[in-house]
């Protein structure tokens, strides 16, 4: 890993209203602190790993097609490979959400934003374990910083993967150390922002002569959508929606 380099996010104005192209109607905003924040995740989040992880016939509602599940049949779809991501939540005043943005040249999802994470492998003991893994290899994120909290729920994507996101508090002393093979950037978001129903904003596409609907979650000039964006839209609704 080379050129190890803090990250910080600068400041993002927020609408104050919906957005009529698709943003979410609902007009509340939590109020965002960090010990708040993390007290609410260790009530509402667990460490029991689903059993849909691996088995395939167990219940998943969350995914690139749950704004409309039966376009899974109609796709042919099937998410089997199991894998992992780190919900990295950094605990400052402001708590900030760090997030990667993958080099041009990879072969899946150049160029898009992501949270660190990959497949579990043999040698992983935990999902927990997994994400630790991933984190450290592409980022440099050192593990002894990280306090896992809980698991949001199983996210099935079109690319074939069962994605076990982990929510963790990252201590604010963290340096990071970028794999520049697969990590072009790191950067933070403020997690207000991102937790903001009227920031996520319902979007859809043509894939292959299907309609897919998923969220966008635009920052300044970076654009999270799809399975990030997903996941942080599923943040809010365990952590705040009640």
């Amino acid at each position: 890993m080379t050129d190890a380099a803090p990250v910080r996010a600068t400041a993002a104005a927020r609408p104050d209203a919906a957005d009529p192209d698709g943003a979410n109607p609902d007009p509340a905003k939590p109020d965002i602190r960090g010990a708040e924040f993390f007290d609410r995740v260790r009530r509402r989040l667990s460490l029991d790993v689903p059993a849909a992880l691996r088995d395939l016939a167990a219940p998943a509602v969350r995914g690139d097609l749950d704004l409309d599940p039966e376009t899974w049949k109609k796709a042919g779809v099937v998410a089997a490979k199991p894998a992992a991501v780190l919900v990295p939540v950094v605990d400052r005043e402001i708590p900030t959400v760090i997030l990667t943005k993958r080099t041009a040249d990879l072969p899946s999802h150049p160029g898009q934003i992501a949270f660190p994470g990959g497949k579990i492998d043999a040698k992983d003991e935990t999902p927990v374990g997994a994400a630790l893994r991933e984190a450290e290899e592409e980022i440099g994120l050192a593990p002894v910083l990280v306090e896992p909290l809980g698991y949001l729920d199983l996210y099935l994507t079109f690319s074939g993967f069962r994605i076990l996101p982990t929510v963790a508090r990252i201590a604010p002393d963290f340096a990071l150390a970028l794999n520049r093979s697969e990590v072009a950037e790191a950067f933070e978001v403020p997690l207000e922002f991102l937790m903001t129903p009227q920031n996520h904003r319902r979007k859809s596409r043509d894939w292959n002569g299907i309609i897919r609907h998923y969220y966008e979650i635009p920052y300044q000039d970076r654009y999270i959508w799809g399975v990030t964006a997903g996941i942080l839209r599923n943040l809010y609704e365990r952590i705040y929606r009640e």
